[in-house]
């Protein structure tokens, strides 16, 4: 196998891609564009995983940081140290690296990060949506911290953007209605912009995640509930992982063990962001709409558990961009 087709534009697509023109394959891009998300708060550890695929160990070191957070959640307001750097999405896409079009070919082999995936369905735990919507700060301080916080219907995200503005996300309800209930957030800020097009914010996971000559990576491969802040470390994760597989595959590995390895570390991971989410859906509310979000969590928990227990034990470990053995790794 010579070439990989990648069908996708965000960084699971471009991770992958810069992996596997970095081991000599050729790969043939398919752009999927969605509409981009504002703001992404990009931690310590997302920021290595980053700047290691794509060598780059000054990456967003110029950008804007968060330095704490403010968080309301089923009790008094805390604040907490955070290190995190700012950016759009549309900036995140304009610091990687394109990969330049490959000659044309036969594909022996696809990776899409980008929903559709040409089988199976996506299953969604929870039925919970988000807007966003452009703020004004009202207090200087804000533009160094996030703020989170729970209230009867939902819950509030504002992360700072350029000076003086933020990103505001609500989940569970309407903007108005969850600023109304808000004693942390609204005091400090003022709408100035339209509000989005609501976007889906439950965990949600792709099965299967694999055929025989392809594999689902990034967004349509799973989605994780914006509460845990670890989609974009997740989405690199998992292009590293699918990445590794191909070459694995490519040099002769065992086809079936290989995408079985994958799609078990996907459901593993999964599981347990389910359980870190149901924790907090299990204390930042009392009322009927927190009870049902924790419900299907707890129900997608339990279906990846017995998912992971039909499946066999991980045969294959990474070591840097390739995955061994296990028992040579040992």
């Amino acid at each position: 196998m010579t070439i990989v087709a990648i069908r996708g534009s965000g960084i699971a697509a471009k991770g992958c891609a810069h992996i596997l023109a970095g081991a000599g394959f050729r790969v043939a891009i398919e752009e999927r564009r969605r509409p981009s998300v504002p703001t992404i708060m990009l931690s310590d550890p997302a920021l290595r995983l980053i700047r290691g695929v794509f060598d780059r160990p000054d990456l967003f070191a110029d950008r804007p940081r968060v330095k704490r957070r403010m968080v309301a959640w089923g009790g008094a307001p805390v604040t907490v140290p955070h290190d995190a750097a700012l950016a759009s999405e549309d900036q995140v896409q304009a610091a990687l690296p394109s990969i330049p079009a490959s000659e044309a070919g036969p594909v022996d082999f696809t990776i899409h990060a980008a929903p559709p995936a040409p089988l199976g369905d996506m299953h969604i735990f929870g039925e919970r949506n988000a807007v966003a919507t452009k703020v004004t700060l009202r207090d200087p301080a804000c533009i160094e911290e996030a703020r989170i916080e729970a209230v009867a219907a939902g819950w509030l995200y504002l992360v700072p953007a350029e000076p003086g503005f933020g990103w505001l996300l609500g989940v569970g309800g309407l903007l108005d209605k969850l600023l109304g209930q808000s004693a942390l957030i609204a005091p400090v800020v003022d709408a100035v912009g339209a509000t989005s097009t609501p976007f889906p914010a439950a965990p949600r996971l792709q099965l299967p995640l694999h055929g025989d000559d392809w594999l689902a990576c990034g967004t349509a491969a799973l989605g994780f509930d914006p509460i845990c802040g670890d989609g974009t470390a997740q989405s690199v994760r998992e292009a590293i992982l699918a990445a590794a597989v191909f070459i694995a595959i490519a040099e002769g590995g065992d086809r079936a063990a290989l995408l079985s390895h994958y799609q078990s570390m996907l459901i593993a991971a999964m599981r347990r962001h389910l359980l870190l989410c149901a924790k907090f859906y299990a204390n930042g509310g009392q009322g009927d709409w927190w009870r049902a979000q924790h419900d299907a969590l707890m129900e997608g928990h339990h279906m990846c558990t017995g998912l992971l227990a039909r499946l066999p034990e991980p045969r294959f470990m990474l070591d840097g961009f390739r995955l061994v053995p296990r028992q040579v790794a040992a």
